[in-house]
């Protein structure tokens, strides 16, 4: 289902953009914390409904008319999804749960009609369960839009917490066989491939034309920090992480929800730091936030390196070191953005370094 699926994926890229575009909504040089709040809660039920549908299709798909009808409802429902992504967020937030609350229910109904099929008592019990976990989230969804009209008290993230709390609990490594590994690694690789698409798109902005010494200085350091970025998941992905070990890949995927997510946050960060209206504080902690969480989920990958790549004590002191010595000046070198955005791409370029050498110990 290649073809199918990269199709899929391009609907993801829509609702990324429109995600991002809440954070472009500024009053008085804040992002208003309920914008925030539905900008995370979007990002989160999106990314975990991608990552639904991938383990659906990596354990069950079988490229037939019926995958390809499902996957094609969903990709419907989620312009629904994407359309209530606004500023005003509240006056859509039937329209969003409900398309939410369908495509949830879209996917737990092909694991029920999956039992239909010949199965070992384990393979269906792992659907069973996945069942479980999809329809009791779909339940949660629809029962936070009455809650909601009624009381004022947004409940989206209680859905999205059981559906990454039971998805864990179940993960049962005697299923580990059922699940292709190369396929999960390649399809998260290319969410992230498409997630940077967005950020070179963003970045477009700091080459402006005036080619003056500013511009140009801002634009070639944002374009290394994107650069390096990369550059670190690519070295991961091709040389340290094992693609062909044997396991069910849970952690790798739910790792990848909140990797692009952090993702995400760097995208919104970069355009925020040539932005005069975006105040020092907010645009230096999100820029902050953004790296520690983007790189704290690629050293959480590691427990998936191949094992003469796993990341030794050395490399780990001076890599921590690091991380706190640019949280500590770009706090104190705040307001001095050419500062801040050098730091930035010695930052990344430094742990790109360290990622590049301990990947060499598999040579």
């Amino acid at each position: 289902m290649e073809y199918l699926e990269l199709i899929y994926d391009l609907i993801f890229v829509y609702i990324i953009g429109r995600n991002n575009s809440l954070l472009h909504h500024v009053v008085g040089g804040f992002v208003p914390l309920t914008t925030f709040a539905a900008y995370a809660l979007c990002s989160l039920s999106v990314i975990q409904i991608w990552n639904f549908s991938t383990y659906y299709i990596n354990m069950h798909g079988r490229n037939g008319v019926r995958d390809h009808v499902f996957l094609s409802v969903n990709m419907y429902l989620l312009y629904y999804m994407g359309e209530g992504i606004r500023l005003h967020w509240e006056y859509f937030q039937n329209q969003y749960h409900y398309a939410w609350a369908l495509i949830l229910l879209n996917i737990g109904l092909q694991y029920a009609l999956e039992l239909r099929n010949p199965h070992s008592p384990m393979e269906q019990r792992s659907i069973r369960r996945m069942m479980a976990v999809l329809f009791g989230e779909t339940a949660l969804v629809l029962v936070s839009v009455p809650v909601y009209n009624h009381t004022g008290v947004p409940m989206s993230a209680v859905p999205i917490l059981f559906g990454m709390v039971l998805t864990r609990l179940f993960a049962d490594e005697t299923k580990a066989e059922m699940v292709d590994f190369p396929h999960l690694t390649e399809r998260a690789m290319l969410f992230v491939v498409f997630t940077f698409g967005e950020m070179v798109i963003a970045i477009a902005s700091y080459f402006d034309g005036a080619f003056t010494l500013s511009s140009v200085y801002f634009s070639t350091m944002s374009f290394l920090i994107v650069v390096g970025l990369f550059l670190c998941y690519e070295i991961l992905y091709d040389r340290v992480i094992d693609r062909n070990r044997t396991t069910t890949g849970i952690s790798y995927m739910l790792i990848h929800i909140f990797l692009i997510f952090a993702m995400n946050l760097l995208t919104t960060s970069l355009e925020f730091m040539q932005n005069s209206g975006v105040a020092l504080w907010p645009k230096t902690v999100l820029l902050i936030v953004s790296f520690v969480l983007y790189f704290l989920c690629l050293f959480a990958l590691q427990f998936y390196s191949k094992p003469e790549c796993r990341l030794p004590a050395k490399y780990l002191a001076p890599i921590l070191g690091l991380a706190a010595a640019f949280v500590g000046l770009m706090l104190v070198l705040r307001e001095q953005m050419y500062w801040n955005i050098l730091l930035s791409v010695v930052y990344v370029g430094f742990v790109c370094w360290r990622i590049w050498g301990f990947s060499r110990l598999s040579e």
